[in-house]
């Protein structure tokens, strides 16, 4: 058996919201299990292509709002881990 573990956060300035505390991260965690390492390894690079694809989106949408002088990608921070692990 094998464990893909995901690990997803994001933290957004608080100049960018109403919310004026520190930067938080918020994280999200994800176990799925797989019965063979192929199976896990072809879940990991799908997840992982769809993350750059997502974030990708994200800094063009807040490019997109740079330019109207409402965000900055800058007030956003995003990361995530996608690991194949023995169990």
């Amino acid at each position: 058996m094998w464990v893909l573990m995901y690990v997803f956060s994001y933290s957004v300035s608080p100049a960018a919201t109403n919310d004026r505390a520190e930067w938080r991260l918020l994280p999200t965690v994800v176990f799925q299990e797989f019965s063979n390492e192929e199976r896990c390894k072809a879940a990991k690079l799908a997840l992982e292509g769809s993350l750059k694809e997502a974030g990708a989106k994200l800094k063009s949408g807040m490019e997109d709002l740079r330019s109207l002088g409402k965000a900055d990608p800058a007030q956003i921070i995003i990361a995530y881990s996608v690991e194949c692990l023995p169990k």
